[in-house]
């Protein structure tokens, strides 16, 4: 329940992502929907794969603000301290680096940047078997796999 951009400004999403002038911002993607979507897979995989051991159940429970207050809160980085008496540098870098989440590509719609896909496998594809296209452009058909 809920919808994403609501979630970013009830959280306070919208006033830390603010221009200048104060005017609310937002995070440059649906963040919320998509994290807690990928949320909601592994979860399931998570209790199929317990299921098939225990062959009990498992009760997932997701929401957008609890996505939100995940993003917001819980994963802060601290600044590293800048010297020996243990101060910090409120001008560090965070440790998070997410270019190795991300790919660059040529498209229909020109050279994007995007995220890799969210789940790799030893021997499993290393990128999307398409780039993005312009909307609705795709026939409505699921596309044969490119692996045999």
């Amino acid at each position: 329940r809920g919808f994403d951009s609501l979630v970013q400004v009830a959280t306070g999403i919208a006033a830390v992502e603010a221009s200048a002038d104060g005017t609310p911002g937002a995070l440059p993607a649906q963040a919320l929907d998509h994290g807690t979507g990928y949320l909601l897979a592994a979860a399931v995989l998570r209790a199929l794969t317990e299921q098939s051991w225990t062959g009990g159940s498992r009760l997932a429970t997701l929401a957008l603000a609890r996505t939100a207050r995940w993003l917001i809160e819980d994963l802060t980085v601290e600044p590293e301290p800048a010297g020996p008496e243990g101060t910090t540098d409120p001008t560090a870098a965070p440790g998070h680096d997410p270019a190795r989440h991300l790919q660059e590509t040529h498209s229909p719609v020109g050279r994007l940047r995007h995220a890799l896909p969210p789940v790799s496998f030893a021997g499993g594809p290393t990128n999307w078997s398409t780039p993005p296209g312009r909307w609705g452009t795709d026939a409505p058909a699921w596309r044969p796999s490119a692996r045999p």
